[in-house]
């Protein structure tokens, strides 16, 4: 790889990168389960497929590569050493891996495509992408697997064509996709949890709906015991201050009638008094005096 850069830190750097994206790719073929029957035809550009040995995995039993997938590899670039451990020669393998399929009980290898592409390899390819998206009724707004599923395909096959002419600008293009897929994942798991989180939320409150309906039922009854002791103390309120208006009217009567009376009684013995005193009131002698 040193051939595609000017400086060797950078170029180690893309090997390091380039060694770990083949191993990614070598675990992810192992783990998933190969396609039965032919596989649906993709925009991005693939060779001829080519036949593979029927083994447990990529690599052979135990991890020794069979003859037949040997050189299927070294005409892809793959170079198979001591260790059993495939190094990529291309580019492009540590981009856009290999697609397989078994068909009739033949395992089948495809690889992409290391054509250069052209003008109207392009034209092409913008006409299978509208061609594709009106066959598959992809939906034009919205989300809509089938429309990701080809513009993912779309983009693939501009990466290869990039990689093909820049290996440089096709890694930087492979890192973009990466961080997209990733953000995209971030944001599915987002929605994910959200969606969990509010199930949750929503059980729970289906499980405590019964329990709050008698909540209710009983604050209901409460409130209703309460209106009824509050209208029968009301009552007794009003009977209360009825029955003290009266007893401060009746006792405002009596003091006004006491107070007329005391009034009456000290007038009579005023002039009872007066008369008394002129009745009995000692008589003074009556003097004469003489001019003379």
């Amino acid at each position: 790889i040193n051939f595609f850069f000017n400086d060797a830190a950078t170029a180690e750097i893309y090997t390091r990168s380039l060694v770990g994206s083949v191993r990614c790719v070598q675990e992810t073929e192992l783990i998933l389960k190969m396609v039965e029957g032919r596989i649906r035809e993709s925009l991005l550009k693939y060779d001829p497929p080519m036949e593979a040995p029927m083994d447990d995995d990529v690599l052979g039993g135990k991890g020794t590569p069979t003859k037949g997938f040997s050189s299927g590899m070294k005409k892809k670039g793959f170079l198979i050493p001591m260790e059993g451990k495939a190094v990529n020669e291309n580019p492009l393998l540590a981009v856009l891996p290999p697609r397989e399929w078994v068909e009739n009980g033949v395992r089948y290898l495809q690889y992409p495509s290391t054509a250069m592409a052209e003008r109207e390899d392009m034209l092409t390819l913008t006409k299978e992408l509208d061609k594709k998206l009106t066959e598959r009724q992809a939906r034009d707004n919205g989300i809509c697997a089938v429309r990701e599923e080809l513009f993912s395909q779309c983009f693939d096959e501009i990466i290869r064509q990039i990689t093909v002419d820049c290996p440089q600008r096709g890694f930087l293009l492979h890192r973009v996709r990466e961080e997209i897929k990733m953000t995209i994942s971030a944001y599915q798991t987002l929605y994910q949890s959200a969606v969990v989180f509010g199930l949750r939320k929503q059980v729970q409150a289906q499980n405590g709906i019964a329990e709050l309906e008698e909540k209710l039922e009983e604050l209901k009854k409460r409130k209703a015991r309460l209106a009824t002791r509050e209208i029968d103390l009301k009552k007794k309120f009003e009977a209360v201050e009825k029955r003290n208006k009266e007893k401060a009217k009746f006792d405002e009567e009596k003091r006004t009638a006491e107070l007329d009376f005391l009034k009456y009684q000290e007038n009579h013995l005023s002039s009872f008094l007066t008369n008394y005193q002129e009745q009995h009131a000692p008589k003074q002698p009556f003097h004469t005096f003489s001019l003379y």
